[in-house]
């Protein structure tokens, strides 16, 4: 009977997981020790030690899941049917998705990176930048087809994109009435008015 109501180790060291991606998206990573996650789960802190051996392993993880998908969404988008729009408006939705439900995964990310071992920093830097490729090439064939306009730099805008989709992580959840639906909507507007193509403006402005 005592095994049967055990926690299967998975949902164990998931939540685990979670709780040391919130205590160092609060306390930072170096401000964050072992305990302060143990406290948290009201365990002791030798027993975090059977799910991840070092707090760096930690944050290996939490990187990891805190990018989780992202480059596999934008290679399913630019290789979709849909026009330059859509993939656009797909790209940023998809972006800011996990933090409907990973949020402190995706700030720490972004925060201490910086942090992570050697090889899994540099494995990291190569998957964003092929995610900065694919989204650049997204807006390269949109303008090759028409819809964005001739003097866009692809790569720039790309970037930016990206960047700004990024920002968010420091107020999602805090500014009001800023749901994800409203957000990406905003951010979609914001992406497209500066990078369709002047008759396509001109098209939709007269609707």
């Amino acid at each position: 009977m005592a095994q049967r109501s055990a926690d299967p180790p998975k949902r164990r060291a998931a939540e685990i997981i979670d709780a040391a991606a919130e205590v160092f998206d609060r306390r930072g990573y170096h401000g964050a020790t072992t305990q302060d996650v143990a406290n948290v789960l009201g365990i002791r802190q030798a027993s975090l030690y059977y799910y991840f051996p070092s707090k760096e392993e930690a944050l290996a993880q939490i990187c990891e899941r805190g990018v989780e998908g992202h480059l596999e969404r934008a290679l399913a988008i630019a290789r979709g049917p849909e026009p330059a729009r859509e993939k656009i408006a797909a790209l940023i939705g998809s972006h800011l998705a996990p933090m409907r439900d990973r949020a402190a995964y995706v700030r720490v990310f972004l925060k201490e990176r910086h942090h992570l071992p050697d090889a899994t920093r540099r494995r990291v830097g190569r998957l964003a930048r092929r995610y900065e490729r694919i989204v650049q090439e997204v807006l390269e064939a949109g303008v090759a087809a028409g819809a964005l306009r001739k003097d866009l730099d692809c790569r720039m805008t790309a970037l930016a994109m990206i960047g700004m989709c990024n920002a968010a992580t420091a107020w999602y959840g805090i500014e009001p009435d800023a749901d994800h639906e409203r957000i990406v909507a905003a951010f979609v507007r914001l992406a497209l008015d500066g990078t369709l193509a002047a008759r396509t403006r001109s098209t939709r402005a007269h609707r």
